[in-house]
């Protein structure tokens, strides 16, 4: 039974007498729960315990009494402000009568028939406040979505000052390290670490998207872990707005992480009757290393999606934008079009600038129909004849803001977002709508509805381009107008289950200036999520490595991985293989202008192409492996391998980091093959490479490794890379 309970003296060599536990087991692990005198406690999370009886030693049955707290509310699931309480909490309530101190007993349980979901069902003693506790699992997988549901049962409203999704206890270890990630705009997901002691550590955002400043992702360990090694804790909030995590120790020095929606300039005024459903916080434990942990992270993506491309491999796409910017025409894509589908390319998207009175960034965002000027005929013509070329057609969208010069703003100033007193701040020449207001969701459904109709479009990239500011709601009642952080997030994600309920032939790519809203919360229903606007291909290695450790390499994307150098953001000048060799891992784009390019780059190009297109399906449905991290400026070279699900193909990228002095470049060990099969390795695009490599079992290449025999002098200016192939012998 993956979801049991059962009291305590029902075990016949406990010494313990009526505790009720709920033992949750997963592929691997086991996560058990102890009712101690009413208080919901965690008893265990750690590796799978087979036996039942087992689960004592975790039992908190007369505790390690603290001067400051109570034994049974030194491991609380869910923890509350009230009575003797001193770390940080999940629920802080205001009553109406003044009181501001809850007291959360358990009331009873649900397991669902399929014994995949847990329900705690908990009541405060006095008030008519029920919350809900909720776990489920999957099948194959050691992870645990939790969520909570807060009910209001009585006529009264009272105010949540504190409405997290979940807490996660991991026990006591004197030594323990926090893996996170730092966020802005062209430099998303840089890994950090910090020692967890005493003092909380508050991740967050709160800029009205998730990847502003943290990425909603934690990994905790002993200090002992490695990218293939060690026990890991780690868990991502899904959630698409502002958030927080405090990951520290409760007063009785047990390591906790406590998150969920940001409480920051917002609170929840539950009205009677009412219940606010928190987003999911998933979690996981493994024991093999943080890699192990992203590939759990990777499957729950694909066992939990909600549209069809998530397990199929990404077009070759190509995006206007870098040729054209805001000058795009019927003429201009036609011509490119043409060019585009004798390359390879799959898909043809034309970003912004196709609106009417779109010259520019200052004018046209809000008023969503073709300009008359550049579209005289409108997309249709312009779709069918991408269409005829065997390639799909995708249209950029930035359906959340608006410029003062729009038709749209003209007749609606008040939809966005503002603070009647104040002058509106502009950025970018645009305003943030309030997507929280039912008019604006309803006006932004209507209109993707008829553009989506208007014309066989099948890609849709969503871009969002700045954070929110002022984010008033005059026309709310005065307690309603801190809730627009939530109710504009539920509103945006009904609006991504629309587009893939009425239109699920449109894949839609997940955009916000590049990686600033790259949480999980989107993955079901986004086909493609732009990785970074920093597209220089040295940074995106470790973007890449970053992205992944919670999102499918597969769904990188982004407007122009191949791109004319120097590049914007360094001034780099890669190579074009070295360009290609990056985008393998990912979601390919071309951003190139192909009038620029001469006869021998378009060849060069298509042979890359065309080679991505052979490897594509063993990436981007495989499992990922860091081989040396691109975070280690020291390593010689930085590899991502992937694994097909049945080990019978696999590819390892190699670049070339810090390699010198003559030294050779090392054997490159890899990993996840099939330790009893044979395999014949090819190094296709490495013009070093000699003569066959000898049939090797899986066994001995992951021990022995792939002994290039490269010498330290790279032929490419900055740096060289290639690609190895590990096929099984037929």
């Amino acid at each position: 039974m993956p979801i049991k309970t059962f009291i305590t003296n029902t075990i016949p060599t406990s010494d313990l007498s009526d505790i009720r536990v709920f033992k949750i087991d997963t592929a691997n692990t086991t996560y058990a729960i102890e009712i101690l005198d009413g208080y919901v406690n965690n008893a265990y999370w750690g590796e799978r315990l087979y036996n039942d009886f087992d689960i004592q030693a975790g039992l908190e049955f007369n505790g390690n009494q603290f001067a400051y707290s109570k034994h049974y509310r030194q491991r609380e699931e869910y923890p509350f402000f009230g009575g003797r309480f001193y770390d940080n909490e999940s629920l802080k309530v205001n009553f109406p009568d003044g009181v501001r101190d809850t007291v959360l007993k358990y009331s009873d349980y649900v397991i669902s028939n399929d014994e995949k979901s847990l329900t705690l069902i908990l009541k405060d003693e006095v008030y008519p406040l029920t919350v809900k506790l909720i776990y489920k699992i999957y099948e194959g997988l050691d992870v645990i979505d939790r969520h909570t549901e807060i009910i209001n049962e009585g006529s009264d409203e009272i105010q949540l000052e504190t409405f997290y999704s979940a807490n996660w206890i991991l026990g006591y270890n004197q030594k323990q390290r926090l893996t996170y990630m730092g966020s802005g705009w062209g430099h998303e997901y840089e890994v950090k670490t910090a020692d967890i002691g005493l003092d909380t550590i508050t991740l967050q955002s709160k800029a009205g998207v998730s990847c502003a400043q943290n990425i909603p992702y934690f990994a905790i360990d002993d200090y002992t872990a490695t990218e293939h090694t060690g026990r890991v804790h780690f868990g991502t909030l899904q959630w698409s707005g502002n958030w927080q995590m405090n990951i520290g120790r409760t007063i009785n020095r047990i390591t906790q992480v406590n998150g969920g929606i940001s409480n920051f300039d917002c609170d929840i005024w539950l009205k009677g009757g009412e219940t606010f459903t928190t987003p999911v916080f998933t979690g996981g434990f493994v024991t093999d290393g943080f890699g192990a942990a992203n590939r759990q992270l990777h499957d729950y993506l694909r066992a939990t999606t909600k549209n069809q491309f998530t397990n199929k491999v990404m077009p070759v796409l190509y995006n206007a934008w870098a040729t054209f910017l805001f000058d795009v025409s019927e003429e201009l894509i036609m011509a490119q079009a043409k060019k585009c589908a004798d390359l390879g390319v799959e898909l043809l998207l034309i970003d912004d600038g196709w609106m009417k009175g779109r010259k520019d960034a200052h004018a046209g965002l809000g008023d969503w129909v073709p300009d008359p000027d550049k579209f005289p005929n409108g997309l249709a013509p312009v779709v069918d004849y991408v269409n005829s070329l065997g390639m799909k057609f995708g249209l950029w969208v930035e359906p959340e803001m608006v410029n003062t010069d729009s038709d749209l703003y003209r007749a609606h100033p008040d939809w966005v977002m503002n603070y009647p007193t104040r002058e509106r701040e502009e950025k970018r020449w645009q305003l943030t709508l309030n997507l929280a207001r039912d008019d604006v969701y309803e006006y932004t459904v209507n209109w993707l509805d008829e553009l989506l109709s208007s014309a066989n479009i099948e890609c849709l990239k969503w871009d969002m381009n700045r954070y929110f500011s002022q984010a008033g709601w005059p026309e709310a009642e005065t307690k309603e107008q801190k809730r627009l952080y939530i109710k504009y997030v539920q509103n945006l994600h009904r609006i991504f289950a629309h587009i893939n309920e009425k239109f699920p032939h449109v894949m839609i790519e997940n955009c916000a200036s590049g990686g600033l809203r790259a949480d999980i919360a989107m993955a079901p229903w986004c086909g493609r999520i732009n990785r970074s606007d920093n597209q220089d291909a040295i940074d995106a290695l470790q973007l890449h490595e970053g992205f992944t450790k919670f999102n499918l390499a597969k769904t990188a994307g982004g407007g122009c991985h191949f791109h004319h150098v120097p590049y914007f953001p360094n001034g780099r000048a890669e190579s074009m293989k070295f360009l290609a060799h990056v985008a393998y891992n990912a979601s390919l784009s071309v951003g190139y202008d192909l009038r620029r390019l001469t006869d021998e780059q378009i060849e060069e190009l298509k042979g890359y192409i065309a080679y991505y297109k052979k490897i594509r399906e063993t990436v981007q449905l495989g499992d990922m492996y860091v081989l040396s991290s691109a975070f280690d400026k020291n390593a010689p070279y930085v590899s991502f391998q992937y694994v097909a699900k049945d080990k019978k193909k696999s590819i390892i990228l190699v670049y070339g980091n810090n390699i010198g002095f003559i030294q050779r470049l090392p054997a490159i060990k890899p990993m996840g093959l099939d330790p009893k099969k044979l395999y014949k390795v090819t190094l296709p695009t490495c013009e070093k490479w000699k003569g066959d490599y000898p049939v090797l079992s899986g066994d001995g290449l992951m021990k022995m490794g792939v002994n290039t025999a490269r010498i330290g002098a790279f032929k490419d200016p900055v740096y060289d890379c290639f690609a190895i192939e590990i096929e099984e012998k037929k």
